[in-house]
């Protein structure tokens, strides 16, 4: 199937744009049919997919992960396969899947890759690849965001210091199996992928394919404390500390005892309260061979 690249211009201040000469000097060296298209917004982007789809062609999200978390979930429950390549500031669900950014590589995996079948979640009916955060975390994607003169973990790291400057603890209500959690502390992320913000690897044992989410919460403790343990963020083991709960579902109801904004895949997606659910392997994606078994 020819494949159609839908390049995100303004993504990680413009590296889509960078990519995108080698990307296509790489696609015709394997003699791989595609045309290019620029995106205007998420919206457009989904359009654009949808689109090709139609036609019988296979989109390529050349971006970050919130239009690839847009495309893949208005993929999700088709046979069309997503293609990825790359070029956002934290890029996490490749990082995961095992795509490089690197031309000549992820034009091999679209010409040459396999198939991999990934979970899609949805939040108060819209679709996420990744990891849906309410709390101290959604506060963080959102200055994250506007910290656009830094790039990945940098950038979450700063807004995570400068968010908890400010931060006053919120009670949080989980009901999930026909049981409610209650606790007062800083976050709740329930998690499809492992990894946000870069490589932090807030769920580590969070599988893309495995039916149910990693609900990750941060009860309350100091400031100090929790400063001191962010950099364990990125090797998975803060769930060891005392303060980390994590439990499995597939389905579940979240509130807080104050408004927060959800995120998912680096995207304000909708406001608490929330319904989260998991649709089982629900979209195809393209992925280098030796990470497709």
């Amino acid at each position: 199937m020819p494949l159609t690249l839908l390049v995100n211009p303004h993504s990680a201040g413009g590296r889509a744009l960078k990519l995108l000469p080698r990307l296509e000097q790489e696609l015709d060296a394997r003699r791989v049919p595609f045309r290019v298209e620029r995106t205007k917004s998420l919206e457009d982007g989904v359009e654009r997919a949808l689109r090709a789809a139609d036609a019988e062609e296979i989109p390529v999200v050349v971006s970050g992960d919130g239009l690839i978390g847009a495309v893949g979930g208005a993929l999700a429950g088709s046979d069309t396969p997503l293609g990825i390549v790359p070029a956002g500031r934290g890029n996490d669900l490749a990082r995961i899947l095992g795509i490089s950014s690197d031309p000549a590589e992820v034009a091999a995996t679209l010409a040459g890759g396999e198939t991999r079948r990934i979970d899609v979640g949805e939040v108060n009916g819209k679709r996420f690849l990744g990891i849906v955060s309410a709390g101290f975390d959604s506060e963080c994607n959102r200055l994250a965001n506007e910290t656009e003169w830094l790039r990945g973990s940098l950038a979450y790291a700063y807004s995570s210091v400068r968010t908890l400057i400010g931060w006053r603890a919120a009670r949080f209500t989980i009901r999930a199996g026909g049981e409610s959690k209650r606790f007062s502390g800083y976050f709740v992320s329930v998690a499809n992928n492992k990894a946000y913000g870069g490589g932090m690897l807030i769920a580590p044992d969070a599988e893309l394919d495995d039916g149910e989410f990693d609900v990750v919460t941060i009860s309350e403790h100091s400031r100090l404390r929790f400063l001191a343990n962010l950099p364990k963020v990125f090797k998975g083991t803060h769930v060891e500390k005392d303060e980390v709960g994590v439990f499995r579902a597939s389905r579940l109801e979240l509130s807080a005892s104050r408004p927060f904004p959800v995120y998912a895949d680096g995207e304000h997606l909708t406001e608490l309260p929330a319904t989260v659910r998991i649709l089982p392997r629900a979209l195809s994606v393209i992925v280098p061979a030796a990470a497709g078994v």
